[in-house]
């Protein structure tokens, strides 16, 4: 009881400063009410997308939105490297993309890690409207903080569920490496969203552990 109370007491915290940020943020308890939460901002017949994310596939958003009345773009179908390229060009342009944040301050900044940039690049810009969902796992206290916990908690086990070896997934902590198989090539920090964009990115904390 005092873990879920804890987590409705930061979460209300970090809503309001995403606020000033001109983001949106609003707390569920449960993975399920984060999936009805979800859903509640996806228009039908609007064209969907997504980034690599533990989470999203957890409350059972992807399954949802494959079996829902939306146009998906669903850039795992790609045979090669040109058809990842153009089903990336379709994302950029998408009405909503669905992702997770590698950490969360409780001062409202959203920091993520990427290989490629086909996640972190719609978050910048792109897809009219960007869904997140967050586990309270994923809560820190500043920046910094949350660099070292992707490098150091979440990384290790992502490049050993996607079988890369590198010397994250052999030692379980960051090495900083420049190897062909890391995928920590881009760090971003969103400070704010920009005023013309305001609500464009939507934050749903989940109490819950969800994701690395």
């Amino acid at each position: 009881m005092s873990t879920a109370k804890a987590n409705e007491a930061r979460a209300k915290t970090i809503i309001k400063n995403l606020e000033k940020r001109n983001m949106e943020g609003v707390y569920c308890a449960s993975k399920e009410d984060a999936l009805k939460q979800a859903l509640s901002y996806i228009e039908k017949g609007s064209s969907v997308s997504w980034g690599g994310s533990m989470s999203i596939e957890e409350i059972g958003l992807i399954d949802a939105v494959k079996a829902g009345d939306y146009q998906v773009i669903d850039r795992s179908i790609a045979k090669n490297y040109d058809e990842q390229r153009e089903i990336f060009s379709k994302i950029v342009l998408s009405d909503y993309f669905l992702m997770s944040s590698n950490a969360v301050t409780l001062d409202g900044e959203l920091i993520n890690i990427d290989g490629t940039g086909n996640r972190v690049g719609p978050l910048c810009y792109g897809p009219k409207h960007v869904i997140m969902i967050v586990g309270m796992n994923k809560v820190v206290s500043n920046a910094e903080d949350g660099i070292a916990r992707v490098r150091n908690i979440a990384t290790p086990p992502n490049c050993i569920r996607l079988g890369l070896e590198t010397p994250c997934s052999i030692t379980g902590r960051c090495a900083d490496c420049y190897g062909d198989t890391c995928i920590c090539s881009d760090i971003v920090v969103t400070r704010r969203q920009s005023a013309a964009m305001r609500g464009r990115i939507k934050v749903i904390l989940v109490g819950e552990s969800l994701g690395y």
